[in-house]
């Protein structure tokens, strides 16, 4: 009562639910409260959420698995490519590094040879050089290669082997710290650069290096061939002067060689040198064998510095004043001078001849003799071998004579000669002789 009383004067009360089970006879009933609805619904909305939940996860877990195996699959196949391309360019880089090694090696090689070539080269041209400076002596007045060419072999042949194996001793120290940049080797340009490398380094060397053995190999060469085309000249001016006075030469040199003919044969530098040097060699052997003929005549002067006082030929003689032939040339010459031969050769004859008084005759060979007429005093005896320039007698007035002077007589085959061919002759080869 009080409970319909209270709900009558407050309104209208909020009633409990309740459930009410009923089973054959039996008939249960529960009182639910709000909190515990609530709760329970809680409970059920809970769990229908973390089915839901559970559910989608499981439907979109092989998704998210798939999706993340591809992103690794395809982050993976990223560095392996990366690693690819890094290890082709590692392989090119050593590849091209190996191939300039190979390169720079094969042209240290080369410049080695060469050296080793121009130094044998040295050793041969130093005595040939040598022959060739004594022998040609000074570059005759008129040609060209006077005034371009010191006459020192020195410039050609020196300097090579110290420079040229410090320069290839640095070319190949270079090649252990070449990096890999690809570079050429033949490559020109020498203003260094900040950014030039170890390997451009040698390669403007191997440039330097190179242009120096040629230049030494040219300056070889042209040293040989102006010593062959001086000898040439030497030998063809002594030709030329002792055939004008009509004098023998032997020699072979200027034949006409024309009717020649043969296979066309490339040459190579060694080759090349190898003819140089051999024709070089031939012109000084033939200038040897033309120096060798002219110092056997009498092309010395007998009396050098003092005047001739009758020549060769028709004179009046100056005893009788008639007419008569002078077979030799008188020099002006005081008592006592030394009288020397003009040519080597041996005694034929040394005493008292005549009218030549004292007299000294030498036999040059090839039917050339000399003759020393109206001696004071004869210092050799028959059948000595004279040097050119030896001292045979003093000069004076005996015999058929009007004063002291020196009679000297150029035969050949017993026939007098005029003495003045061969002085002529003699002026014009003393610089080659």
């Amino acid at each position: 009562m009080n409970a319909t009383g209270q709900s009558a004067v407050f309104g209208r009360r909020k009633e409990p639910h309740t459930v009410i089970i009923a089973r054959g006879n039996e008939i249960r009933h529960f009182t639910i409260r709000p909190w515990l609805a609530a709760f329970i619904g809680s409970a059920v909305a809970a769990i229908a959420i973390g089915y839901l939940l559970a559910t989608s996860y499981l439907v979109l877990r092989d998704d998210l698995i798939g999706a993340t195996t591809a992103r690794q699959a395809r982050m993976q196949q990223a560095y392996e490519d990366r690693i690819s391309a890094l290890r082709a360019q590692v392989d090119r880089i050593t590849s091209r590094q190996l191939l300039d090694q190979q390169l720079m090696e094969t042209k240290v090689s080369e410049l080695l040879e060469r050296q080793t070539q121009l130094s044998q080269r040295h050793g041969r041209l130093g005595p040939l050089l040598e022959r060739a400076e004594t022998d040609v002596g000074t570059v005759p007045s008129d040609s060209p290669a006077a005034a371009a060419k010191p006459d020192k072999h020195a410039e050609v042949t020196g300097s090579i082997s110290q420079p040229q194996n410090y320069a290839v001793a640095s070319l190949s120290a270079n090649l252990g710290a070449a990096d890999t940049r690809p570079f050429s080797l033949w490559s020109t340009r020498t203003d260094p650069l900040p950014s030039d490398s170890a390997a451009d380094r040698a390669d403007r060397l191997f440039v330097s290096i190179n242009q120096s053995l040629k230049s030494i190999e040219n300056e070889q060469l042209t040293r040989i061939n102006t010593l062959a085309d001086n000898a040439y000249k030497s030998a063809d001016a002594i030709q030329q002067a002792l055939q004008a006075a009509g004098l023998p030469v032997d020699s072979d040199f200027g034949k006409n060689e024309s009717d020649v003919g043969g296979p066309l044969i490339p040459l190579d530098s060694s080759m090349i040198f190898d003819s140089k040097v051999k024709e070089l060699d031939e012109a000084l052997d033939t200038l040897d064998q033309l120096k060798k003929e002219a110092r056997q005549l009498p092309l010395a002067n007998p009396a050098p510095g003092h005047s001739v006082t009758s020549p060769f030929g028709v004179r009046t003689d100056p005893i009788l004043g008639t007419a008569a032939l002078h077979s030799g040339m008188d020099f002006r010459a005081p008592v006592g001078m030394e009288a020397k031969v003009t040519a080597p050769g041996i005694v034929t004859k040394a005493g008292w001849n005549g009218g030549y008084g004292r007299m000294v005759e030498v036999d040059h060979g090839n039917g050339f003799a000399t003759r020393y007429g109206h001696l004071s005093e004869i210092d050799v005896t028959v059948g000595e071998k004279l040097d050119a320039g030896a001292v045979i007698g003093k000069t004076g007035s005996s015999g058929r004579s009007t004063g002291p002077h020196l009679h000297y007589e150029v035969r050949h085959n017993g026939e007098a000669i005029d003495p003045l061919r061969f002085l002529s002759v003699g002026k014009k080869v003393a610089q080659y002789l």
